[in-house]
């Protein structure tokens, strides 16, 4: 398939050319025609005129020499009383051919006639010059063929072998280039159907010399890199999400197999409790997996104006485990979803209550952006692993010590609200526990 289609390229640029040098070469042959035409015919007709003119000095000089000398058609000498007194063999005892004279103030004329049935079917040049005589003036009367379109056989004979050796060259020349240029493009294309599920060389080869070419392998190895790492995140997405998909689902499991293997000395209260917070760690990741994919479908979002202050104060009323405090500057107003951003603020402080030792601090201000931090006084996140948190089900040792029951997803739906709504997400540097810093874009009046 890919070499029909680099000679199916090649074979239509070929015939392009091809046509294209054909009609050049048809354009500058008729030319050439028409201009060795004319010159031809302006060389006959001096020949025709040049052999009158010397059969005339002859006659005034009273010399008679042969009139087969000439290589024309026909030559005929009227007296002055009209005769014709010598001509060529062709025409031996032949009446005059034509009237045409000369003008009256010219010595010679000369006219292309084509009534001639003595020299045949063609048209003639005819020269006629008056020599100028004491008894009257004498005519000399020359005739030879005309010059045809074509000059002469030899000529278009040229023309054509020209013409198709050109034509060859061209359709061969492009025909070696275009096969070397296309050369990277089918490697290219080759090496990309030949790219599979987990190959560990998701790239093509990138020719050194041809830039346009060049251009387009770099952007598909962007592209395949682009794609490497996304493949890279649903395999290990997947991996995840069985991983923390079948816990829960174990652990249910094992209930209900310890409660049947003695029904009647199981608390079926109890069995029913701890199915119940399994239940819920599943409802829970299956509800985040949900969001997680709406916001990466792009799904759309009911935007409006939303006063962050008012947001974060309504969010931060809700009884928690730890103290919150707040500092809030008024009048900051973005544009979004407001359920999103609620649930944004609702995770960031879910992730801030599970790590904080006591207190959990909230700042809200405005200056090129909305910037919105949540600070709490825990131990903290590595340097090292401030990129991590972010991606979907992970949690870190001491997240796992104290929260068996959080999904792994809150942060990385989190960062994506952020993101929909043009805004960052990130860990930044603080003196005790961790800070998560939002920026929003404010919104225009």
């Amino acid at each position: 398939m890919i070499e029909r289609l680099g000679q199916s390229i090649r074979a239509r640029l070929a015939l392009f050319a091809s046509v294209a040098m054909a009609l050049l070469c048809l354009v500058a042959g008729s030319f050439f025609l028409w201009v060795g035409h004319n010159t031809a015919v302006d060389i006959r007709t001096r020949e025709v005129i040049t052999a009158a003119m010397h059969v005339g000095h002859d006659i005034q000089r009273n010399h008679r020499h042969p009139l087969t000398n000439f290589d024309l058609k026909g030559i005929q000498v009227i007296d002055p009383t009209g005769r014709v007194v010598a001509s060529t063999p062709n025409l031996a005892g032949v009446p005059r051919l034509t009237a045409v004279v000369p003008d009256p103030n010219s010595p010679s004329r000369t006219d292309v006639l084509c009534e001639l049935p003595q020299l045949g079917d063609e048209c003639h040049i005819t020269a006629a010059v008056r020599v100028y005589d004491e008894a009257g003036d004498w005519l000399v009367y020359a005739y030879d063929s005309t010059v045809p379109w074509y000059i002469h056989p030899s000529v278009i004979a040229v023309l054509i072998v020209l013409t198709v050796l050109l034509v060859a060259i061209t359709w061969f020349g492009v025909s070696k280039v275009v096969a070397r240029t296309l050369a990277p493009v089918n490697q290219i294309t080759k090496r990309l159907t030949e790219i599979s599920y987990g190959d560990e060389t998701m790239r093509v080869p990138v020719p050194e010399n041809a830039e346009e070419i060049k251009a387009l392998a770099e952007a598909a190895n962007h592209t395949l890199a682009r794609l490497e790492v996304a493949l890279e995140q649903q395999r290990r997405f997947a991996s995840d999400a069985s991983h923390d998909l079948r816990s829960p689902i174990t652990a249910m499991r094992a209930e209900l197999e310890a409660a049947m293997l003695a029904p009647e000395e199981t608390d079926w209260c109890e069995t029913g409790g701890k199915l119940m917070a399994s239940l819920d760690r599943l409802q829970n990741i299956v509800v985040d997996l949900l969001t997680l994919a709406k916001l990466e479908a792009g799904a759309p979002s009911r935007l409006e104006s939303v006063d962050l202050a008012e947001l974060v104060a309504a969010e931060t009323t809700r009884q928690r485990s730890k103290k919150i405090v707040t500092a809030l500057q008024p009048g900051v107003v973005v544009t979004g979803d407001r359920l999103k951003l609620a649930r944004l603020l609702t995770n960031l402080l879910d992730n801030a209550e599970r790590h904080a030792e006591s207190t959990i601090i909230v700042t809200l201000r405005r200056n090129e952006q909305a910037v919105l931090e949540v600070l709490d006084d825990g131990a903290g996140i590595a340097q090292e692993q401030r990129e991590v948190v972010f991606r979907r089900f992970t949690r870190l040792d001491a997240s796992r010590s104290r929260d068996a029951g959080g999904t792994g997803l809150g942060l990385p739906i989190a960062r994506e609200i952020a993101q929909a709504h043009r805004g960052t997400l990130r860990i930044e540097d603080s003196d005790t526990g961790a800070r998560f810093v939002l920026r929003l874009p404010i919104r225009k009046e």
